[in-house]
């Protein structure tokens, strides 16, 4: 981790009260614009703030100022720090800026259909959710769920390829096995069906039907209506 400067425009305005050191001198040591060192010195600017001795805190020596006093083209070097601080991991969901805050919809909606593998906690890691937010989205409760388009988060800003991909692959490895199926329930490849003879012959002629004896169905007819009751005549007057 590269050392930084700590509190640079209280340290600016110790050096330009106690030190004969240009503005530029103090703008390249303490990251700031000329014109602002010089509206520090002449008290139109960091009224307000006490003066920080780089000195007493350790980020700057005598014989450092000396020798940028004595020659106004040296740069000031900030000193070793004595004891190597490590580096704090971040814990809890990632900080997403104001401004981009308002895309962080669009981009849980881009996982939810892109990597259905992914779990909650891991979409909260990547795009500082929570994950109450993540579930409306995944049913379609979300109040704006009409207006959201799913963006990739790589593109939106909100994480980067890296920290994705390691995401994927973690839920990749947690993924079930994948299920083994026989030889003789799947189809065939093309390349075996591609030599099977398809047999050309054609269709034999189908059999026409008996011709209808005319004879025979009006015979049946006269034997129907000899075997009804005759109804009985009515008495005439």
């Amino acid at each position: 981790m590269a050392q930084q400067l700590l509190m640079p425009k209280a340290t600016a305005v110790w050096l330009v009260d106690n030190t004969a050191l240009t503005f530029e001198q103090i703008a390249q040591f303490c990251k700031l614009h000329t014109l602002e060192v010089k509206a520090i010195a002449d008290g139109e600017s960091a009224q307000g703030i006490k003066g920080l001795d780089p000195i007493q805190t350790g980020q700057l020596s005598r014989d450092e100022i000396a020798a940028g006093e004595a020659d106004a083209a040296h740069k000031l070097k900030l000193s070793s720090p004595k004891v190597h601080v490590p580096e704090l991991k971040r814990k809890g969901p990632r900080y997403t800026p104001v401004s981009k805050r308002q895309d962080r919809p669009n981009a849980i909606l881009w996982l939810v259909r892109n990597h259905p593998e992914l779990r909650d906690a891991q979409i909260s890691r990547l795009v500082g959710t929570t994950k109450s937010t993540i579930e409306q989205i995944r049913e379609r409760t979300h109040w704006n769920s009409a207006n959201l388009t799913p963006l990739d988060p790589v593109t939106l800003g909100l994480c980067t390829q890296i920290d994705l991909d390691m995401e994927v692959e973690k839920a990749a490895k947690d993924r079930p096995a994948d299920v083994v199926v026989r030889e003789d329930e799947t189809l065939l490849p093309a390349q075996e069906t591609e030599g099977f003879a398809f047999d050309t012959t054609p269709p034999a002629p189908k059999k026409e039907e008996d011709e209808i004896d005319a004879d025979a169905v009006f015979a049946k007819l006269n034997s129907l209506k000899t075997d009804k009751p005759e109804e009985s005549e009515e008495p005439k007057e």
